[in-house]
């Protein structure tokens, strides 16, 4: 079997979806710099995850840090003595000298970080998911076009082979029209707790860690580990729950692949909606109209210990996806490869000529975007209506009922009241 690509329909695609072709230039760099020169970044989060980042952009000049543990802060400055340091992001962010900044935060600060910084004229690289709200995530698309920097999502494997590969399949039509996608993970569960009720006691805040600047544009409260440094992801005031965390990686290829966008209904499932804390299980079903020339398509998300219907979990692998068509299906693992059923259909499958640009990593690709506006895999304008599909998923698990959201009118329009978790109030001094 050999499947042709249409390249006319992923140059349309790509424009749609806010992506540049290899061939284009879409951005403006905040200051002229040629391909060997380097740039000055400001990295906002230098433990965990933004140690990885902070390494994968060392090769640059790295002239801020910032971090509220300063345990983990002078780390960070002792690999790069050159570079000033903060515990207050908000100072960094009016350092002089600055081209670019990466956000590695917890999800509360995603925002009020790049919003801050795309304001300054600053190129911007934030950690999954781009924000906490869908009205976060609106606001910035919106200063992402206006402003015509480089920008990219911390989703490494939008760059992988394999989910490349995937994209061409599913755009070829290998296996036809796409009328389901059901996606699965194992969080939270070992990795964080969830269904919680907030912690009474008051152990004393750790040496050296700034609780009230963790806080930022939340409300106040007591220091307690159940929060920081790491188990904020399953408190609905600093993280996204599971679907935040997961879907923003897994459900990647099928937002970019199936053009997904336009109205949606979205039906989310679980334990008694909990009023501080996301559930230990959730099951959501996102239902997407006609798209172009696409049929409309039901894609089902499951998390923690919830499991699909019996004939899907025996193809659906664990922490990744499967793609039902009516000429076939593929499942494919998180940082694996597409694999076509069933497998004695296309045991004589050829494969097909690959279009999509190799990828010089997910970081280099933006550090070359901030020098010579060329394209990103996950520019915001792509990252931000991407999460405010994904975060829909939490707003109709904590109304209880199914909801109809109009992206045109930026609003749920069959239960006035869900709107109220579309946006959130900030601490004074933490604005948007």
């Amino acid at each position: 079997m050999q499947i042709q690509f249409n390249r006319r329909g992923f140059l349309q695609t790509s424009a749609a979806l806010g992506l540049a072709t290899s061939s284009a230039v879409l951005l403006k760099p905040s200051r002229a710099l040629g391909a060997n020169e380097r740039l000055n970044i400001g990295v906002i989060g230098v433990g965990g995850r933004g140690a990885g980042d902070l390494a994968e952009v060392a090769h640059e000049n790295i002239v801020a840090l910032c971090d509220v543990d300063e345990g983990r802060l002078d780390a960070a400055a002792a690999k790069h003595t050159m570079a000033k340091k903060y515990v207050d992001y908000r100072k960094l962010l009016e350092q002089d000298d600055l081209d670019a900044v990466v956000v590695a935060t917890p999800d509360h600060h995603h925002a009020p970080a790049t919003v801050r910084a795309l304001r300054r004229g600053l190129h911007v690289y934030c950690e999954k998911p781009l924000t906490h709200t869908v009205a976060e995530a609106r606001l910035i698309t919106q200063l992402t076009a206006e402003k015509k920097l480089a920008t990219q999502m911390g989703t490494q494997n939008h760059e992988h082979s394999g989910y490349l590969r995937l994209v061409e399949l599913l755009q070829s039509g290998a296996i036809g029209n796409v009328s389901e996608v059901h996606v699965i993970t194992d969080r939270p569960g070992r990795w964080w707790p969830q269904g919680l009720d907030r912690p009474t006691d008051k152990p004393p805040v750790p040496a050296g860690f700034h609780w009230d600047l963790w806080l930022g544009p939340a409300s106040k409260r007591d220091y307690n580990a159940a929060y920081a440094p790491f188990k904020w992801r399953g408190w609905w005031d600093f993280g996204c729950g599971a679907i935040g965390d997961m879907a923003i990686h897994l459900m990647d290829p099928t937002f970019w692949a199936l053009e997904l966008g336009g109205p949606v209904k979205v039906t989310s499932e679980g334990p008694k909606p909990h009023e501080h804390s996301a559930p230990k299980w959730m099951e959501t079903k996102f239902e997407f109209g006609k798209r172009g020339g696409l049929p409309p398509v039901d894609v089902y998300w499951y998390e923690g210990e919830t499991t699909p219907r019996e004939e899907i979990a025996k193809e659906l692998p664990m922490n990744g996806s499967l793609f039902m068509g009516d000429k076939g299906r593929i499942a494919i693992e998180h940082g694996g490869n597409p694999k076509l059923l069933p497998e004695d259909k296309f045991a004589d499958f050829k494969g097909l000529d690959s279009y999509l640009p190799t990828s010089p990593g997910h970081h280099q690709q933006w550090i070359d975007a901030c020098k010579t506006g060329s394209r990103t895999g996950s520019p915001f304008t792509y990252a931000g209506p991407f999460t405010e599909v994904v975060l829909l998923g939490n707003v109709a698990y904590r109304v209880g009922k199914p909801i109809e959201f109009d992206p045109s009118a930026m609003k749920v329009t069959n239960i006035p009241e869900a709107n109220q978790h579309l946006a959130k109030e900030y601490r004074r001094g933490w604005e948007i």
